[in-house]
């Protein structure tokens, strides 16, 4: 399951920033060699940029690609840095569980909206929403199984 979900992912995360570049270079090609530019395709990659992080969030959690500021940390027990570490992927996990929560009830609404310019569905644009949410909390679940099947020191 694991694995399916990391392809289907990468790939949502490959295909969003190449739909991205293409309609970045549309935009540019548009306003330097047509006379007007589509109205759409500001829009479309502001939506593009949208799945782009949705689908690459949780594949950071995932690879721990993000920030953490270690200064307090490092200087805490090692029994503690667990208490800590563990506080922090409960905290993470029960605020994407709302955001999850919140993001379907959004998509179900979204189906009655249309999108100004491009026409589509608004239910579509705010699913990345709950792909993001959904994602990251599998990924946060997985590690706080990890982590609370490690021994405590």
């Amino acid at each position: 399951m694991k694995k399916y979900i990391e392809k289907f992912l990468k790939i949502g995360t490959i295909w969003s920033v190449f739909l991205l570049i293409g309609s970045v270079l549309l935009q540019i090609f548009a306003r330097f060699f047509l006379e007007q530019a589509p109205s759409w395709t500001e829009e479309v990659s502001r939506l593009f940029f949208i799945f782009s992080v949705a689908f690459a969030s949780a594949l950071a959690l995932k690879s721990n690609y993000y920030i953490h500021l270690d200064v307090f940390f490092n200087m805490l027990k090692k029994r503690w840095q667990k208490r800590v570490q563990l506080l922090i992927l409960i905290t993470v996990f029960l605020l994407f569980l709302i955001l999850t929560i919140g993001a379907f009830e959004f998509v179900v609404m979204g189906f009655t909206e249309h999108s100004p310019s491009m026409g589509i569905k608004m239910g579509i644009v705010f699913s990345s929403m709950l792909i993001l949410g959904i994602a990251m909390c599998y990924f946060i679940g997985l590690k706080l199984l990890k982590q609370l099947k490690k021994p405590q020191s």
